[in-house]
């Protein structure tokens, strides 16, 4: 595909050749791979995408011969987002991404109540080149973590970065570990939660475990310290659905340390039996749930990384409050898989 390309907002033409018919988000996201096909999707049905001249559906199969005429968006109006300088905890950035160490209480990208002052704001701030492929309100954004889940996220900021990125997620190739603080004292060392994941039948907003119509949910955890009424987990999620942790771990009566949604808010603080322990989680007013580690090849060189992010200073100085445990017990010998 020949022409100024997605930075102009002059059409990009091309014709498409004498082969076997072929849909045409396919054929367009195999000629201009930094585009995905849902991308071209969306164009397609923007109408900024035109066969002969005339508006298509992204299934219309196309003809040898054929013209495709593309209007790509520019830039301007991929970002109507204004940069917002704010402190970001970088551990890794090169051309392609940048890995950081997400502070809690931060929205990932722009919705609704949240137009400014999200991770987006502050990412396009250090860094004006963001991956187009979120846009116009996610540019970069291959994954999320929760507005008060803190810890470690890739950040896509070339177009090849994305797909790449994107595609290792699907794959579930990607590591994912977790530090959680959990009401209860877990029995097992370590152990395995599998079920369907979907929509909580009376609360939209919500995820909850279905016996029927959700979609398969994989967790692994393992004790690290155990107290006689929390425990500290690390968590190993080998798929990526919403709440998944925070729904997996409530689901086995164990909800996360301030986590009001799903059975960990102050209102199970107040049935803790040791008062000096009590009073410390009336305080907690956020979910004690931490992306420690993520793993994933670099999408250019093809390098192994693995990045560990610190705890934050909430969830560090919680844990040094609680003290020494009195039953460090059992741990499970070998990291979650």
């Amino acid at each position: 595909m020949e022409g100024p390309g997605p930075r102009s907002d002059a059409p990009v033409r091309v014709v498409f050749p004498a082969e076997e018919a072929q849909r045409l988000d396919s054929f367009l996201s195999r000629v201009h791979p930094d585009f995905s096909r849902n991308q071209f999707r969306k164009l397609i049905l923007e109408g900024r995408v035109l066969v002969n001249g005339q508006p298509a559906k992204p299934s219309r199969e196309l003809r040898a011969g054929e013209e495709v005429s593309v209007r790509f968006p520019v830039r301007e109006e991929l970002d109507e987002l204004v940069p917002e300088p704010m402190h970001l905890d970088i551990l890794f950035e090169d051309e392609d991404l940048v890995v950081l160490n997400k502070a809690p209480g931060v929205v990932v990208h722009p919705g609704a109540g949240h137009s400014e002052g999200t991770l987006v704001h502050g990412l396009l701030a250090h860094c004006p080149r963001l991956a187009l492929q979120g846009a116009p309100r996610r540019p970069g954004i291959v994954h999320r973590l929760d507005r008060d889940t803190s810890g470690a996220m890739v950040i896509a900021k070339s177009e090849r970065a994305y797909l790449d990125l994107v595609g290792q997620f699907k794959e579930h190739s990607v590591r994912k570990e977790y530090r959680v603080l959990v009401y209860g004292k877990m029995q097992e060392a370590d152990g395995r939660i599998e079920t369907l994941l979907g929509r909580h039948p009376m609360e939209r907003k919500k995820m909850a475990v279905v016996s029927k119509g959700g979609k398969p949910a994989v967790s692994r955890w393992r004790v690290e310290t155990r107290w006689e009424e929390v425990s500290l987990l690390t968590v190993a999620i080998h798929t990526g659905r919403t709440h998944q942790i925070r729904v997996h771990l409530s689901h086995i009566q164990h909800p996360v340390v301030g986590d009001s949604t799903y059975g960990g808010g102050k209102r199970r603080a107040r049935l803790v039996r040791d008062e000096g322990l009590r009073e410390l989680l009336a305080q907690v007013d956020r979910q004690m749930l931490h992306a420690l580690r993520l793993g994933f090849r670099h999408p250019a060189s093809r390098t192994p990384l693995e990045f560990v992010a610190p705890l934050p200073g909430d969830f560090s100085r919680l844990l040094e409050s609680i003290g020494d445990p009195r039953d460090l017990g059992p741990k499970g010998g070998d990291p979650p898989q």
